[in-house]
């Protein structure tokens, strides 16, 4: 690549950045059903120009979403490193994605919900673009302290717990977001507390508590 052609690589990827940037803020304040004329018009340009650059809407959340997965899955590893036991770091990182799920609820879900009328699209993001990636980073991320405090021999639990996990976490903390504002909502960190009760121990509590 000659420095000419390096110079308008590095501008499109610089201009990529800012109406991922630009977009964000607009699913932000707008909803994740903001339309792709919504979002460019939030930006200031034009749908084409979107299109030229992300394809369509769901380029555009694959885009956005390696983005805000990254980040989030950042923050997750940073928590759980300071953790000195593997509950502890489940905590931590219930925690950090319950924050970072609720600092933005819209660009949540636009990012990982599917787009009507693009769902083969989505489906592909889902299994192996940034959601698929994110969630099998994290599945590596339980697995790996599991492994160093279990060993060897509870393999079958190391395998399958953490892809277990990931789904009640995920769930449960898609529910609570979704759920509106009032008494019997918990708050982050009580839920956070409260989903590493059920990964850890289970409902076995609350049930002996309740015979």
């Amino acid at each position: 690549m000659d420095g000419r052609a390096a110079r308008w690589q590095s501008h499109r990827e610089e201009r990529r950045r800012e109406l991922i940037k630009t977009a964000r803020k607009a699913v932000h304040r707008l909803g994740s059903d903001a339309s792709m004329e919504d979002i460019a018009g939030a930006a200031g340009t034009s749908k084409s120009v979107f299109y030229r650059y992300f394809g369509d809407k769901a380029g555009l959340q694959q885009a956005m979403g390696e983005v805000v997965l990254g980040q989030m899955q950042r923050r997750m590893q940073e928590a759980a490193q300071l953790a000195q036991t593997p509950r502890e770091g489940l905590f931590a990182m219930v925690s950090a994605y319950l924050q970072m799920a609720e600092s933005s609820p819209n660009v949540y879900a636009f990012i990982t919900r599917l787009t009507p009328g693009e769902a083969s699209a989505q489906d592909a993001i889902a299994a192996s673009g940034a959601l698929g990636h994110f969630f099998e980073q994290i599945t590596d991320m339980i697995a790996t302290p599991m492994r160093e405090y279990l060993g060897e021999e509870k393999e079958a639990v190391i395998v399958y717990w953490p892809t277990a996990a990931i789904g009640l976490v995920r769930n449960a903390g898609e529910m609570w977001l979704g759920s509106p504002a009032g008494t019997s909502k918990p708050d982050q960190e009580t839920m956070a507390a409260q989903i590493t009760d059920w990964l850890c121990l289970g409902i076995a509590p609350a049930l002996k508590a309740s015979t």
